[in-house]
């Protein structure tokens, strides 16, 4: 058989650079193409043998070259937030370049539960773009990932110091992954030789509430944490006082009432299932991270 070519979009992020370091790692013969709008930051990448080609997913024109030759693409969903429509035409601008190009398989990192009716303010970009793939000619996956675990690491240092985790999440439950694991199920996806059409649940081991989270940060500093349930209101009005802009404030907010009212507690052995070694728990993580709870 004649080797891929896997094609990995976004590669200048976190989460595409991480995907491509564990691809070199485990050397398949498959040909690795990494996109970026900024190609110049990833020549230490191409010293190791990635090609590297320009992508801008705003210039429809030039996604056709740049995912030329490819077998298999990962669709890393874009940064761009609070500007109507452009992130989701980005996508949809990816996944008609894939087709055109004669990709044969796209894998795409899209979010829980991303329906009509979700409280989160990303979920449809999520959602037309997996419509847009579903109307496609393409095979695919699309990977539904939970919360970041690393984003407990913004609002917990503060909570350690000042003795309370301010959510409003009620006492709901989200089962957070870690972007380390979301990453080594992306890798293992887009090295694969399935087929079809398939969705799955990217997810932590376990589902756990706020006062859970609270009670580890206290345990690993050694300082009482409580957990403070506040209304949606309330949290959006302190976030606007601390100078977020408001797009932001609207999706911290809805992450917090979708955990609140149900969506992200669902958990799927997803991670286990394709990488071979189980998910990183909320604990473990938060371990492994003490220092920088201020412990």
């Amino acid at each position: 058989m004649t080797p891929s070519t896997l094609i990995v979009t976004g590669a200048g992020g976190h989460l595409g650079r991480r995907v491509i370091e564990l691809l070199l790692e485990k050397p398949s013969g498959a040909r690795i193409v990494a996109t970026t709008r900024s190609p110049e930051k990833l020549a230490d990448l191409a010293a190791r043998g990635v090609e590297v080609r320009a992508a801008d997913f705003d210039r429809p024109e030039m996604l056709a070259a740049a995912f030329a030759g490819g077998d298999r693409l990962l669709l890393i969903s874009t940064d761009v937030v609070g500007q109507a429509d452009r992130r989701l035409n980005q996508h949809r601008n990816a996944v008609a370049a894939a087709q055109a190009a004669g990709v044969k398989h796209v894998v795409y990192t899209s979010l829980v539960r991303p329906e009509p009716g979700t409280p989160i303010t990303l979920a449809p970009d999520h959602h037309g773009t997996e419509q847009a793939l579903a109307a496609s000619t393409l095979d695919w996956t699309v990977l539904r990932n939970n919360v970041y675990t690393e984003s407990l690491l913004g609002a917990l240092p503060r909570a350690v110091a000042s003795g309370q985790l301010v959510a409003a999440a009620a006492d709901g439950r989200a089962a957070y992954v870690t972007r380390e694991d979301c990453a080594r199920v992306a890798a293992a996806a887009l090295a694969s030789t399935n087929t079809g059409r398939s969705t799955l649940d990217i997810t932590g081991p376990a589902a756990v509430s706020q006062a859970e989270i609270a009670a580890i940060a206290g345990e690993l500093t050694g300082k009482p944490v409580a957990y403070v349930p506040v209304p949606a209101e309330g949290l959006a009005a302190g976030l606007a006082q601390a100078g977020l802009p408001g797009f932001v404030v609207d999706l911290v907010v809805s992450f917090d009432v979708a955990i609140a009212q149900g969506y992200l507690d669902g958990v799927s052995t997803s991670v286990a299932d394709l990488t071979g070694a189980p998910a990183q728990s909320v604990r473990e993580f938060l371990m492994e991270n003490r220092a920088a709870l201020g412990a």
